[in-house]
């Protein structure tokens, strides 16, 4: 089973990991497909002026950017799935996660960054500030690393379940061709929009406590905090389980 999901905008500073290599993400073979962009990331955030760093980071106060202001490829690193700090993480609380628990999540989890492209959740990485949407360059990372991993992925997902928690934008990194499952949150009849990363948050903290590894056992799980409603087609080969908040 492998679980795709989205990164968030505020990360955790620090980190214990060595720093940056090739040795440490997803797809390592193709390394030097990332390394041209995370080249002129490490360029800009430093180098570039103060209107293109905020553009780029999305943070308006210079004493705010300092912190970000780093060699991408010096500094420590530590697993994604500890790295990132917003909602969904928040509720993930990883750092209460025993070590089966957190290592079914490094191993099964795919993570989609602006920056770095797929990540496994235990892919080791530094600190670091780019804005969902931004160009680096002029260019799209997103449609990059579409064109550039959406092969491996697939072959890597080939024949697998696959939980499709992602933000609508992160599709944009690769979309799915193959059957997925995904998951709907309604609140009163309606549509849950920014706390759902608070519900997908839960649901991977659940996912790893109970080891879900096939269909049949996630079809069966009781998350905490929602009623299932009902289960119904998506797009070409999804299937989507609707949920009413609790």
């Amino acid at each position: 089973m492998y679980i795709l999901f989205s990164p968030s905008e505020g990360k955790k500073p620090g980190g214990t990991g060595k720093p940056l290599n090739s040795e440490q993400l997803l797809f390592s073979q193709f390394y030097n497909k990332r390394l041209p962009l995370l080249q002129a990331y490490n360029r800009l955030i430093n180098e570039g002026s103060i209107e293109k760093v905020q553009e780029l980071t999305g943070i308006k106060k210079e004493k705010e950017l300092q912190q970000y202001q780093q060699n991408l490829f010096s500094t420590p690193t530590m697993p994604a799935l500890e790295r990132y700090d917003g909602v969904a993480y928040d509720y993930l609380e990883i750092s209460t996660l025993n070590k089966n628990e957190k290592n079914y999540l490094f191993k099964q989890t795919i993570i989609f960054s602006n920056l770095f492209g797929p990540l496994s959740g235990g892919d080791y990485i530094p600190s670091y500030k780019f804005k969902q949407g931004a160009k680096l360059d002029g260019l799209k990372t997103e449609t990059i690393y579409k064109n550039e991993f959406s092969s491996s992925l697939s072959a890597l997902l080939k024949d697998e379940l696959i939980l499709d928690l992602r933000a609508g934008f992160y599709e944009k990194f690769y979309s799915l061709e193959q059957e997925f499952i995904t998951m709907k949150f309604l609140k009163g009849g309606k549509s849950v929009s920014h706390w759902a990363k608070a519900y997908r948050g839960k649901v991977l903290r659940t996912l790893s406590k109970l080891q879900i590894e096939t269909k049949e056992e996630l079809m069966k799980v009781e998350f905490e905090g929602l009623q299932f409603i009902e289960s119904i087609p998506y797009k070409k080969k999804g299937i989507m389980l609707v949920y009413e908040v609790k």
